[in-house]
């Protein structure tokens, strides 16, 4: 393991808190478009995935006379769809913030002044 106070290390330092960012890396207007719809893309396909995930395990219940693997049953279909109703709102909403993330930047473009 390397010493982390070899001042000699080729490591970069940390960047300060007030140190701007390059300019290929500052978000854009049609790069958060873009990162909206591929995030609203996944959040659509973990939609569809949730909703016949929770049609199929609606249409098969759980036959037993044992109240343990009923229990175990219903909780273990309980975590599967959460699971993937969890993955829709995460891209979902990352998506929306994705979008008007883009809005706030054309805003701000728009309605620079100009240097004079």
């Amino acid at each position: 393991m390397s010493d982390l106070t070899n001042s000699e290390s080729k490591s970069q330092s940390l960047k300060v808190a007030g140190e701007t960012l390059p300019a290929k890396s500052q978000p854009t207007v049609l790069r958060c478009l873009i990162g909206s719809l591929i995030s609203s893309a996944f959040a659509f396909g973990l939609y569809s995935l949730t909703m016949s995930i929770a049609l199929s395990f609606a249409s098969k219940p759980v036959h037993s006379a044992n109240i343990t693997v009923i229990k175990i049953g219903v909780a273990v279909r309980t975590l599967v769809v959460g699971m993937a109703a969890l993955g829709t709102g995460v891209f979902g909403i990352a998506a929306v913030g994705l979008l008007l993330l883009g809005v706030q930047i054309m805003l701000q473009k728009l309605l620079k002044k100009p240097a004079v």
